[in-house]
């Protein structure tokens, strides 16, 4: 490659990073000065950049509005972004490994083990000597099994990425199935499980934020590490084990890590769609289809994009609010659609 590509593909990248850093930060202000208590712009500003350390700027932000911003805003604005971030980069992970555009967590079967996880603590857990609590870690367990279950099966006939993604789908459609099964039994318990299910960020906390942060530094690093294995995952894998890479192994560790990021979002917001789909093709249309920048770039607009979301569904019908599931999924159909829509038509 000549040193005039190299530069051009280098300020690429630049360019790319700065306009994804640019949307998140964009994205986590807007929610920050968004919502029902009036905050003054210029004094909640002030009194973000004085907690960075060494700037130290006055804010007129009474202890009112500081309780508000530091207390209830900003823990759901850093926890809606670190669940963007890992469901972005999971989808982006999974369709690495599978050569597939169009998988996601969902599809291996980890959103229906969290599911089908959270409905056994609402139905049999809460209410007979187990708190709250007792569902996230539900959803957490119940999503690394149903990925584990998955693989497993999937794993039989050799770890081929037609037979995985087979595998997923069949457990996932009967982890479902033993869930309505459930739900038929215990119709009390409907509203509260479909609450979960379609996804809230409403009562987030600095120790939900610190609960995920080891599982989730712990999966992305994995997977950011593996942006190069899959890049040549893509050419297929008889040409990765020329080039001495072990394709099964590699495809293990990256769906480890992928299960392990998408786990801990959903243990922490319920199952929310399109943001492991989507993203991952907005940013391929930016930085190109190299995951050593598109699983980087995606944490970043994944961040920024559920934080966007988490801000319209707290604020559209306010006082009340939309489960963010729900926002995902207005938003992220159309755009999908045209995304695939444009790709055709480039194609032809």
């Amino acid at each position: 490659m000549k040193a005039g590509d190299r530069r051009g593909r280098r300020l690429r990248a630049a360019h790319a990073y700065v306009i994804a850093a640019a949307f998140l930060v964009a994205a986590m202000l807007v929610s920050a000065l968004v919502g029902a208590a009036d905050l003054n712009p210029v004094a909640t500003v002030a009194a973000l950049l004085d907690r960075i350390p060494l700037v130290h700027l006055p804010s007129d932000l009474t202890p009112l509005d500081r309780a508000v911003l530091f207390q209830i805003r900003l823990p759901r604005i850093v926890l809606g972004a670190l669940v963007g971030a890992l469901l972005a980069v999971a989808g982006a992970g999974y369709q690495g490994v599978f050569r597939n555009p169009l998988v996601d967590s969902g599809m291996l079967g980890a959103s229906a083990g969290a599911g089908l996880g959270a409905t056994l603590a609402i139905v049999y857990l809460i209410g007979h000597g187990s708190g709250p609590a007792a569902v996230p870690a539900a959803a957490f367990a119940g999503s690394l099994a149903g990925v584990a279950i998955a693989y497993l099966a999937g794993a039989v006939r050799g770890p081929g990425t037609a037979t995985l993604l087979l595998a997923g789908v069949a457990v996932a459609l009967f982890l479902t199935a033993v869930q309505t099964f459930i739900l038929q039994r215990s119709t009390q318990d409907l509203q509260q499980v479909y609450y979960w299910l379609l996804g809230s960020l409403s009562g987030a906390t600095w120790q939900q934020v610190a609960e995920i942060l080891p599982y989730s530094a712990i999966s992305v690093t994995i997977v950011l590490l593996h942006g190069r294995h899959l890049d040549v995952l893509s050419v297929g894998d008889e040409e990765a084990r020329a080039l001495g890479m072990h394709p099964g192994r590699v495809r293990l560790v990256v769906v480890a890590a992928c299960a392990l990021a998408a786990a801990s979002a959903v243990a922490v917001s319920g199952l929310i769609g399109f943001v492991g789909i989507v993203v991952p093709h907005m940013v391929r249309r930016l930085a190109g289809p190299s995951y050593r920048l598109v699983l980087p770039l995606s944490l970043l607009v994944g961040a920024g994009f559920l934080v966007l979301a988490d801000t319209l569904a707290r604020t559209v019908v306010a006082p009340a609010e939309l489960p963010i599931g729900v926002v995902t999924a207005l938003v992220g159909s159309p755009v999908f659609i045209w995304i695939l829509r444009s790709t055709s038509a480039e194609r032809t």
